[in-house]
C-alpha cells in the first residue's frame, strides 16, 4: 500500500474504520482498534510517531520495574502481561491484542510497570516513545479518553484473571486462555508449546500435558509440534470457567463505545 496523504479518513456514519484506511508515514497499514477509532484530527497528531515494528514471538517489549520507553499498538499478534516472583516463577495476568496497547500505567503518569510485556504470539504494530505520549495526550482528549477508557477495562481484565488463577481449576483456565488468544489472532491454530503454557497459566508442563489430553480425548483441541489447534469452539467455551465470557464482554463494553 502506498504512501497516505493528506488527512485520515473520517468513520463512516459512525462505523469504525477498516485495517488499512490509514497508514503511517512510511505507508504500514494500520490496524490498531484505538487508532482506527480516534478522529481524523487527533490521528494526524499521533500518526508522524508511529513507527513500524515486526514483533516475533518471545519478543520482550519492557521489563517488570523498568523505566517504560514506549507505548505499544498492536495490528495482530497478542502480548501477554508476565508477573514473576522473586524465586522466578511466573505467571500471565493479562493479554493485549489489536484492541488495545500497553503499558496501560503510561496513560496515568507512571514510568514503570510491575509486569514484563512479552509477545506470545508474533505479529506487528506500532511503537510510540513514552516522551510522545507525554506531549500529545493532553491536547488529544478523544484519544486521552479512549486510553483511559481502555486502561480501566484492562485493569478489570487483570484482576478477573487473577481470581481466575486462585479459584479455578486448570482445565477451564487453559480453556479460558485458548479462547481469548483465538479473539485476538484470528485463527484456530496457535503456535504454542506446553512450556510456554505452563509458564503462562503458573503451573508445570505435566500438568499442562494432562488438561490438554482431557480436551484432545474430546475432541475440542488437537496439539501438534509446538500448536494447538481448536477443533470446537463451542465446546471449547462451555469448558471455561465464567471468566471468559465476562473479559470478553469487558472488550465488547470498549467495542461499543
Amino acid at each position: 500500500m502506498g504512501k497516505m496523504s493528506g488527512s485520515a479518513p473520517e468513520s463512516r456514519q459512525g462505523q469504525p474504520l477498516r485495517r488499512g484506511e490509514r497508514t503511517n508515514p512510511e505507508g504500514k497499514p494500520v490496524g490498531n482498534a484505538i487508532l482506527l477509532s480516534i478522529s481524523s484530527s487527533e490521528f494526524d497528531v499521533i500518526r508522524p510517531h508511529l513507527d513500524y515494528v515486526s514483533l516475533p514471538q518471545r519478543t520482550s517489549l519492557y521489563e517488570a520495574n523498568r523505566k517504560l520507553e514506549a507505548a505499544y499498538f498492536l495490528n495482530s499478534g497478542m502480548i501477554s502481561l508476565v508477573f514473576t516472583t522473586r524465586a522466578g516463577e511466573s505467571v500471565e495476568v493479562g493479554v493485549v491484542g489489536s484492541e488495545g496497547f500497553t503499558p496501560t500505567p503510561m496513560v496515568a503518569g507512571f514510568t514503570r510497570s510491575p509486569h514484563r510485556a512479552v509477545m506470545q504470539i508474533g505479529g506487528e504494530g506500532f511503537r510510540v516513545s513514552a516522551e510522545t505520549m507525554e506531549k500529545v495526550l493532553p491536547s488529544n482528549p478523544g484519544l486521552q479518553t479512549l486510553l483511559h477508557r481502555y486502561a480501566a477495562a484492562h485493569g478489570m481484565q487483570v484482576a478477573q484473571t487473577a481470581g481466575c488463577n486462585r479459584l479455578h481449576d486448570l482445565q477451564q483456565r487453559l480453556c479460558r486462555w485458548l479462547l481469548l488468544t483465538q479473539d485476538r489472532v484470528g485463527t484456530g491454530l496457535l503456535r504454542i508449546t506446553h512450556d510456554f503454557l505452563a509458564m503462562m497459566l503458573g503451573t508445570d508442563r505435566p500438568s499442562v500435558s494432562l488438561a490438554a489430553g482431557i480436551l484432545q480425548r474430546k475432541r475440542i483441541i488437537q496439539y501438534e509440534h509446538g500448536s494447538v489447534r481448536i477443533l470446537n469452539r463451542k465446546k471449547l467455551e462451555t469448558s471455561a470457567c465464567e471468566c471468559y465470557a465476562i473479559i470478553r464482554q469487558l472488550n465488547g463494553e470498549l467495542a461499543l463505545r
